[in-house]
């Protein structure tokens, strides 16, 4: 596919021109050099390096960088973008957080806002509600990359997260070319990095454009899913409270008595490669519309 850079930035960049003032009827070498006007300057910076980065990635997440990238400059606000419909919100005071003290009167986004907004978008509805961590585990996840992997199986529209855990506390869109838009933390405007692959970096996912099928509930809390079908295999990811997750099958396999109730249904979760025993499936214990596994 040929790699396509998108066309938002142009008009992004004339977006802050005008909202922060540096759309006067000067000259540039008439201008005063201000810290508004180098405010202006690396905006322009910014938004001409944000687009698709590298070929490979679906249309619906072009789309989704395209998106992202033309809110280049707009103020990061904590809680910004979870109104009813996507989109720019004003956000909330942080009480861990000083510099979100002015949040309340800035129009923009968080980190999760910005990617609802972006996939929102890309391929209408509101496939990624929620925040941060809710994205990172959403049915609508097609392909999951460790930590371990960097970014070489990474493409544009990738969504980066960080935390430790199982808890996640930021969300990214991938670029290509080592790159990513994000909407960072409070004090601080939609802008493009490099991405960060030291510290609590989780990982990466990929999001599948259309509504998954098989889509379910986990319930209780500090639940795990297992490699095989047994609680004596070993333990790949823990579900904290309730959970949005992907059933690819069932099958019969070793009998589970939980929370009052006894099941051998297992299910499995392709997402995480993992299987869970139905008890924590909200549903019959043995889940309508499933298949069973080969």
């Amino acid at each position: 596919m040929a790699m396509r850079r998108t066309t938002v930035a142009a008009v992004a960049v004339l977006t802050l021109l005008t909202t922060w003032g540096g759309a006067h009827h000067t000259t540039a070498a008439a201008a005063p050099k201000t810290a508004k006007t180098a405010e202006t300057a690396k905006a322009a910076e910014a938004a001409e390096a944000c687009g698709v980065l590298a070929p490979g990635a679906s249309t619906a997440a072009e789309q989704a960088v395209g998106a992202a990238c033309g809110q280049i400059g707009v103020w990061y606000t904590w809680g910004g973008g979870h109104g009813q419909q996507p989109g720019p919100t004003y956000g909330q005071v942080d009480p861990s957080d000083p510099d979100s003290a002015h949040d309340p009167e800035r129009l923009g986004f968080d980190c999760s806002g910005l990617v609802r907004y972006a996939y929102h978008r890309a391929v209408g509805g509101d496939p990624l509600p929620g925040n941060a961590y809710h994205q990172f585990h959403s049915p609508h996840v097609q392909q999951r990359f460790t930590a371990a992997q960097g970014t070489a199986p990474l493409l544009p529209g990738d969504l980066l997260a960080w935390g430790s855990g199982g808890s996640i506390h930021h969300i990214a869109i991938y670029l290509g070319a080592g790159k990513m838009v994000e909407a960072r933390e409070s004090g601080t405007r939609i802008t493009v990095s490099d991405v960060r692959l030291g510290g609590d970096y989780a990982g990466a996912v990929r999001i599948a454009p259309a509504t998954a099928p098989g889509t379910f509930s986990t319930w209780g809390t500090d639940v795990w899913t297992h490699e095989e079908p047994s609680t004596g295999s070993p333990r790949v990811h823990r579900f904290p409270g309730p959970t949005t997750v992907r059933i690819e099958c069932q099958k019969h396999a070793q009998s589970v008595t939980a929370e009052g109730y006894t099941n051998d249904a297992w299910s499995y979760l392709p997402e995480y490669g993992a299987w869970i025993t139905n008890i924590y499936i909200k549903g019959a214990a043995w889940l309508d519309g499933v298949p069973t596994c080969p």
